[in-house]
This record gives C-alpha cells, structure tokens and sequence, in this order.
C-alpha cells in the first residue's frame, strides 16, 4: 500500500510539473516583427507644374526582392533651371503576379512611414540647404501629412535653382517607422525600405 501512494505521488508531482510549464510558454507573448516592404521597382516622377506633359522620370530595380541583388539605379535625373515640379513614385513588387502597388500599402500605413531627401548644396532654391537626411527639421516642402499631422512624402514639391548643375547627387530615402514616428523622427529612426541616390543635373 505504501508503495503504491510513493508511485501516486511520484505521478501528481509530474503531472503538477508539466501543467505549470504548459502554463509557462501560454503566457509567453510572441515577439512583435515589423517586416520592411519587397520593394523591386521604384520610379520618381518630376512633373512640371506650369506644364504638366513635361515630365522626367527615374527609375531603380532589384529584380531579385530580398535576394542578394540590390535597387540598382537605371538613370539620372536630368531637371531645368528655374522650374517648380511636383515629385511622386510609382513603387512596386514585381515578384508577384500581378505586381503589387507598395506605394497603396505606404498611404495605408502613412503614420508609420516617412520619405527623407539629401542633395546637392544650393540645387533647388525652394527647399533650400541640401536637404532633411542630416536634420529632419531641415526645409523640405512636403505635399502630404498621416493622420496625427505628420510629413508622409509621396508629394513634394521642388523648384530648381538659377543656376546649373552637372553631376550633383539627390538622395531620398524611405523610413518605416511604426511606434516611433513623430514630428521630429529623423531619418535613422526605424527601418529603411529604400535609400537611393541618383546623378542629380540641372541644365
């Protein structure tokens, strides 16, 4: 008889043992990740507000998404002197089939993205500087805001300056930035999407 209440209680002691770890991983919460968008193609299209068939495009591609390829930049961006243009993307997956508009997933999730821009000093005179890449309070004139007021980038807008320029650099770069993105969030917060840089002429 003894014997069998050793056994029994060797038993309930397991069978304690095994629920309270069971317990132990349920209340374990998974960890958060925040994935950065497949991005294979993405094209800035500057379009000339006095003149809208007046249009100059660039474009980068990686056709492999996450593989070992990166966006590789196809061509420079050739502006004029002394024009105001408005710059928008197409940005997309292409791995897909049909492809996948990424730029309809960035206005979806404005509030967690935001477009940050360097370029060559004195290149436009409207924004001035070279740019909110160093400085997100630095001028940049953006054409859009998330739900809480805050700069998105899918529109801006840029006048060219006076003078001409002969391979200069513009660089834009995309921030996924959920739970951090504020007014001030600058362009190391959060994960990059994308950061180009393409050969910047103003002739």
């Amino acid at each position: 008889m003894k014997q069998f209440r050793k056994y029994n209680l060797i038993a309930l002691t397991l069978v304690g043992l095994s629920m309270v770890s069971c317990k132990k991983e349920e209340v374990t919460p998974p960890a958060e990740e925040n994935e950065v968008e497949v991005i294979t193609d993405v094209k800035l299209i500057f379009t000339n507000t006095a003149d809208s068939s007046d249009v100059v495009e660039a474009s980068a591609q990686d056709p492999d998404g996450e593989g070992v390829q990166e966006l590789a930049i196809l061509n420079d961006i050739d502006l004029d002197t002394n024009k105001t243009y408005v710059l928008t993307y197409e940005i997309s997956n292409n791995l897909e089939s049909p492809g996948e508009d990424i730029g309809l997933e960035i206005l979806a999730e404005a509030a967690e993205h935001q477009f940050f821009f360097s370029f060559s000093n004195g290149a436009f005179a409207n924004p001035s500087g070279d740019g909110n890449m160093d400085n997100a309070l630095d001028p940049l004139v953006y054409n859009d805001q998330d739900s809480n007021g805050n700069p998105v980038g899918l529109s801006t807008i840029w006048t060219t300056s006076a003078v001409q320029l002969t391979a200069g650099t513009f660089n834009v770069r995309l921030q996924h930035q959920p739970g951090v993105k504020t007014a001030s969030s600058g362009a190391n917060d959060g994960d990059t999407d994308f950061d180009l840089q393409f050969v910047l002429n103003i002739q």
